[in-house]
């Protein structure tokens, strides 16, 4: 298969990148764990169970999932954001039940039935929170509001939705033997790629394939994803971090049937006294904004991940490669947190003003001037006082170190 250097060195990204495409996928919406020991399976290397990944073929599932996240997000002066900042508990729109996967411990009822038919369903507490997918439409209902939210499917659905198309030609590994070693190749000088103990999760074997970076920097210590030993499908990703403690993402299944679920499960009517808003008819992501279908899409083995994000002024420059790499975005901002730390000094300015920018982050300075840099615990962003903005999952030290090379 004919590679040119420019797609090669672009494939360098491809394995770091997709991890943290498959954790925001899980974070997106199917989840969970249950490792009970290591059960005895024969031995494979990770080339053959990169292959038997990409030879899964799983259309019909249905059981219950878990997702628990802790980013080290940092928290907020009380009431700075008005009115309690958080996630108002009675829409039905998915974007809303998204916001609320990125910290605490969330438990799902899941099913599936090919590229047409998905069902999850939020069951903490008492209320319930359904995303139906059946045919052409989109379904979020709120139990406890009684809010429906709808939407038409787009029209390429079928074919993986915005941002999934699939390549032709050379582009494309045309057998999981040729797939695995692709991605093998990509993870090029920067990744360990290795198979780990295996696992028992939602009472199946399976084998764990584990990402670590060679290098230093990077934030990320490992990603272990489980896969089931018989069907080679994903059934629990673990994104555990350099400073130790509980994973960042720990989100699989607990139970998990790979029968074909009944037809009426995917069957949603709006209650009579519920009040439905519609979503954006017929387009993925109006304005810039999945709907309902971009969040059943992040299943994982069920649909393909929407991808690609732009700067403020257009596509951010990478530095560096794999695990340690950096976006640059220029914001075209001048001295703007000059601006806001000098009002802040300021003997009439607002109280708080002070403890909301130490609250934004912690002020370092270099050759590149000065600026703040915003910690959590897997992605990390320096923001300059000339408007530059530095991210990555590394370390201070590492946008520091970027920012003085990139002045």
């Amino acid at each position: 298969m004919a590679t040119n250097a420019k797609s090669r060195k672009a494939a360098r990204y491809a394995v770091p990148v997709a991890v943290f495409g498959v954790v925001a996928g899980t974070i997106a919406m199917v989840p969970a764990f249950a490792n009970a020991g290591g059960p005895d399976l024969p031995p494979v290397t990770a080339q053959q169970l990169i292959e038997k990944i990409a030879a899964s073929d799983v259309q019909q599932l249905s059981g219950s999932a878990k997702i628990s996240t802790d980013l080290g997000l940092p928290s907020l002066p009380a009431g700075l954001l008005g009115g309690g900042g958080g996630v108002t508990g009675g829409s039905a729109d998915p974007q809303d039940k998204l916001a609320q996967l990125v910290s605490g411990t969330h438990t799902f009822r899941v099913a599936a039935d090919g590229p047409d038919r998905q069902k999850l369903t939020f069951v903490d507490g008492k209320d319930e929170y359904s995303l139906v997918h059946n045919g052409d439409d989109v379904w979020g209902y709120d139990s406890k509001s009684k809010e429906v939210f709808h939407e038409k499917a787009p029209a390429d659905a079928d074919k993986g939705g915005k941002g999934t198309e699939r390549k032709t030609g050379d582009e494309l590994p045309v057998s999981p033997q040729e797939f695995a070693q692709e991605v093998l190749r990509a993870a090029g000088p920067t990744t360990d790629v290795s198979v780990g103990d295996t696992a028992q999760v939602a009472g199946r074997d399976a084998y764990q394939l584990v990402l670590k970076p060679k290098g230093t920097g990077s934030t990320v210590a490992s990603v272990k994803i489980a896969v089931d030993a018989k069907n080679g499908m994903p059934l629990r990703v673990q994104l555990l971090s350099t400073d130790g403690g509980k994973p960042i993402v720990d989100a699989g299944f607990t139970k998990v049937d790979f029968a074909k679920p009944a037809a009426d499960t995917f069957s949603f009517t709006p209650p009579k006294d519920a009040k439905v808003t519609e979503g954006a008819a017929g387009e993925h992501g109006k304005d810039g904004k999945d709907g309902g279908l971009g969040a059943l899409e992040a299943i994982p083995g069920l649909g393909g991940l929407t991808g690609g994000a732009e700067g403020v002024n257009g596509e951010p420059k990478v530095l560096g490669e794999g695990w340690t790499s950096i976006a640059r975005i220029e914001t075209g901002a001048d001295n703007t947190l000059k601006g806001l730390d000098d009002a802040a000094k300021d003997k009439n300015a607002p109280k708080g003003a002070s403890q909301f920018l130490d609250a934004l982050g912690e002020k370092v300075s270099g050759k590149f001037g000065e600026g703040r840099v915003l910690k959590t615990r897997v992605i990390n962003a320096l923001i300059t006082d000339d408007g530059k903005v530095y991210v990555g999952a590394v370390t201070k030290a590492e946008l520091v170190k970027a920012a003085d090379a990139n002045k």
